[in-house]
């Protein structure tokens, strides 16, 4: 069963549309309606492609990265979003805390209403 805060694995699209490979992605939240679609953003390792004061970090130093299923130190890229069918999620690795996933949506709500 698909849940807010989780970590899955999705085939990202590239922003010229052509297939991606496989990586994290984390749950963000269900779509209102009657399809079991859902709104996720991207995961990667390659930290240098962290919008700063955007996107949120989170490395083996967390209380959470444990449990968020990740093996390396990663940055949840905010900026890269995607709306799914939940079907098409291939597997959870785990969860973030709560407290981050509220943060992350806080973030996400300031940038949409310009705060």
């Amino acid at each position: 069963m698909i849940a807010e805060g989780q970590v899955v694995l999705f085939r990202f699209p590239q922003t010229d549309q052509t297939e991606g490979s496989l990586r994290p992605a984390l749950v963000l939240r269900q779509l209102p309606g009657q399809y079991n679609d859902w709104l996720i953003c991207m995961i990667s390792s390659k930290l240098h492609q962290t919008i700063a004061d955007f996107d949120e970090v989170i490395t083996s130093k967390d209380s959470d990265f444990k449990q968020s299923g990740l093996k390396l130190s990663s940055v949840i890229r905010i900026s890269r979003l995607a709306v799914v069918e939940g079907s098409i999620l291939l597997g959870e690795l785990g969860q973030i805390d709560a407290h981050r996933l509220f943060l992350i949506k806080q973030r996400l709500t300031n940038w949409i209403c310009g705060s």
